[in-house]
């Protein structure tokens, strides 16, 4: 018997990651940057978590799948960010093999968990707007809970798939990779092997974001209409305001997903990519718990009342 254990076809050990840029006079101001960064999106998705957990009128659905918005975003800093830090204070970064495939794994399922969740947020939204007196037993604790672990059910199924087979690829001689993380489509383009069973995974996993997207855009019409269609002035502003900060996330999300990750397999795009991937891997995650507290009234109250008893 074969002992088990996380490895390739080839003799890669380890790769190289050549960070965000070669030019030495950035790399100071660039650490602090990403520093900070890091900072603000652990506080801030931490304090939202925590808001959440200790006011009672946010024990509902919305704020329930907000909680584990900011749980994954929080989750996520811890995958790339660290290593991105020492790619600015080291002459060589190097990772393993294993630590390559491990930041990969959890960079897909988190990813990929935030787009479920999100898809989720926007189906609640439908409901609470459009079908309000049914709200409560649509929307129930089971069915939230069912929706959640969904969420993260799906994100590791992709994780799985796609860890799996950048594991069977074969590296040959090749282990520098032009990006700052361990992300699929550099290690494609190191790899000296087929990837067509790679194509066909990834080919999926965009049939079912795409789905997911499309999900998002259905309930948001029917939103839309709804609101067109409410007799009372008051009653629309509350539902757009109820919307606004989730349109803004799942814009930012996409928008940004979209410009990293659709794109050709060629060098210059990958150096898009890297460049892009900036604001879809960092700034999506500290400004999340920006855009959901800034113009909501329960966070504040809850902020508010938060701070009375500390302060009491």
């Amino acid at each position: 018997m074969k002992p088990m254990a996380m490895e390739n076809n080839s003799s890669v050990t380890e790769f190289i990651l050549l960070g965000l840029t070669d030019q030495p006079e950035l790399q100071l101001p660039l650490f602090f940057l990403f520093l900070v960064n890091y900072a603000v999106t652990m506080v801030g998705n931490l304090s939202l978590m925590n808001l959440i957990f200790l006011n009672s009128h946010l024990y509902t659905p919305m704020y329930f799948f907000l909680f584990n918005l900011s749980f994954t975003d929080f989750c996520y800093s811890f995958v790339c960010t660290p290593k991105m830090l020492l790619c600015f204070v080291s002459e060589r970064n190097i990772i393993s093999f294993a630590g390559c495939m491990t930041q990969l794994f959890f960079f897909c399922f988190l990813v990929s968990a935030e787009c479920y969740v999100l898809t989720a947020m926007a189906y609640v939204r439908y409901v609470a707007i459009c079908q309000p007196l049914l709200y409560r037993v649509i929307m129930s604790p089971r069915v939230c809970s069912l929706l959640m672990l969904g969420s993260y059910l799906m994100g590791f199924a992709g994780a799985m798939v796609h860890t799996g087979c950048i594991i069977r690829l074969s590296f040959c001689d090749s282990n520098v990779i032009n990006h700052y993380m361990c992300d699929i489509l550099p290690l494609l383009q190191l790899s000296c092997s087929s990837t067509h069973v790679n194509e066909l995974v990834s080919s999926v996993v965009r049939t079912v974001v795409i789905v997911s997207s499309l999900i998002i855009l259905i309930s948001y019409a029917l939103i839309l209409y709804n609101i067109l269609h409410m007799s009372s002035a008051k009653g629309s502003s509350k539902a757009m305001s109820t919307c606004g900060s989730h349109i803004v996330t799942v814009g930012l999300f996409y928008g940004f997903g979209l410009l990293t990750h659709v794109k050709p397999s060629t060098a210059g795009a990958v150096g898009e990519g890297k460049f892009f991937s900036v604001f879809y891997t960092f700034g999506v995650p500290m400004l999340n718990p920006l855009i959901y507290s800034f113009r909501n009234k329960d966070v504040k109250l809850a902020l508010m009342r938060t701070l009375k008893r500390i302060t009491n």
